[in-house]
C-alpha cells in the first residue's frame, strides 16, 4: 500500500517542488505566459483528450456535476459558518472553502490515483467547477462576472465541445485526437511546474490561524465528499474521485482573484499555503482509504 501511495504521490509533489526550487533559486519562470497557455490551449486539449478515449457514461458526468455542484455550496455554507467563528470577512473564506485545487493537483492525482477512467470524472468534476469559478467564483470575491468573458473562456468552449462526445457518443477524427493527445500532455506537468511557482512567491503571514483554517478545508472538505457521494448512491470509483477533488487544498486562483479585487489577498494566500502543506500529509490518508 506504500509503494502503491508513494507512486501516486510522488510525481505530483516532486515537479512541484522543481517549480517551487527553480523560483526559489530566482530562475525566470514566464508565470503568465505559461498560466495563459495552459488555459487557453493545453487544458481545453486535455478536456478533449480524456474524454474522447474514454467511455465516460452520461449518467456518470451528470452525476459527478452533481455532487460537484453540492459540495461547492455545503462548502460555501462551512465557508460562512467559520468566517463568523474566526471573526473574518466571509469574503475570504467563503470562495476559499467553495473552490478547491482540482486543475493543479486534483487532475493529477486523479490520473495516477485512478487511471484514465478516474482521470475523465476528475474533469467532469473539474469544468463544473471552473463553470463556477469564473462566474460566481469571481463575484465572491468582489471582481465583476462578465457573461461575454465567460463563452469566450476556452476551458467553458472545451465542456461544451465535450458534451456530443459524453452525450451522444461522437468520434473526433483520429488527425485531431492526436493533436489534442498531444496539446494535452504538456498541461499536467506545467500545471505542477506553475504550482510550485506560485507557491513560492507566496508569503505568510499568521500561519497557525492558516494552519487551523487550512486544515479545515482539506478534512472537512474530504467528508462532505465521502457523505455526498453516499446521498447519491455513487458508484466505487467515481465516489473515490469525488472524496479526492473535495480534499484538495485551497486552489491559486483564489489569491489572484482576492489580488485582482483588493480583498485581503495575504490573508487568502496564507489559506494557500497552510492548506497546500497540510495536503501534503493529508492527500496520503486519504488516498489510503480510497485506493
Amino acid at each position: 500500500m506504500l509503494a502503491s501511495l508513494f507512486a501516486v504521490l510522488a510525481p505530483v509533489f516532486i515537479v512541484a517542488a522543481i517549480g517551487y526550487g527553480w523560483a526559489r533559486k530566482g530562475h525566470s519562470y514566464p508565470t503568465d505566459f505559461i498560466a495563459r497557455v495552459v488555459m487557453t490551449i493545453g487544458t481545453p486539449a486535455l478536456v478533449l483528450s480524456t474524454l474522447s478515449r474514454t467511455q465516460l457514461d452520461p449518467a456518470a458526468f451528470t452525476s459527478m456535476a452533481l455532487a460537484c455542484v453540492l459540495s461547492m455550496f455545503a462548502m460555501a455554507m462551512i465557508g460562512l459558518l467559520l468566517s463568523k467563528v474566526f471573526r473574518q470577512h466571509w469574503r475570504v473564506l467563503v470562495p476559499a472553502f467553495m473552490f478547491p485545487n482540482t486543475g493543479n493537483m486534483g487532475l493529477p492525482i486523479s490520473l495516477y490515483a485512478f487511471g484514465d477512467q478516474g482521470l475523465a470524472l476528475a474533469v467532469a468534476f473539474f469544468l463544473t467547477l471552473s463553470l463556477f469559478q469564473f462566474t460566481l467564483g469571481l463575484a465572491l470575491s468582489g471582481g465583476a462576472a462578465s457573461f461575454k468573458d465567460l463563452l469566450r473562456n476556452p476551458i467553458i468552449i472545451s465542456l461544451a465541445l465535450a458534451m456530443p462526445i459524453i452525450f451522444f457518443g461522437l468520434q473526433l477524427p483520429r488527425w485531431l485526437i492526436n493533436t489534442v493527445d498531444l496539446l494535452g500532455g504538456m498541461t499536467i506537468p506545467l500545471m505542477l511546474l506553475t504550482l510550485g511557482v506560485s507557491l513560492a512567491s507566496i508569503r505568510l503571514h499568521h500561519v497557525a490561524s492558516g494552519m487551523l483554517q487550512g486544515g479545515l478545508r482539506i478534512v472537512l472538505g474530504a467528508a462532505v465528499g465521502w457523505l455526498i457521494g453516499l446521498a447519491l448512491g455513487m458508484q466505487p470509483l467515481a465516489h473515490a474521485v469525488l472524496v479526492a477533488q473535495c480534499s484538495m487544498p485551497v486552489a491559486v486562483f483564489n489569491y489572484l482573484l482576492a489580488m485582482r479585487a483588493n480583498q485581503s489577498p495575504e490573508k487568502v494566500a496564507n489559506l494557500v499555503m497552510c492548506s497546500t502543506v497540510l495536503s501534503f500529509a493529508w492527500l496520503p490518508v486519504v488516498l489510503a482509504a480510497l485506493m
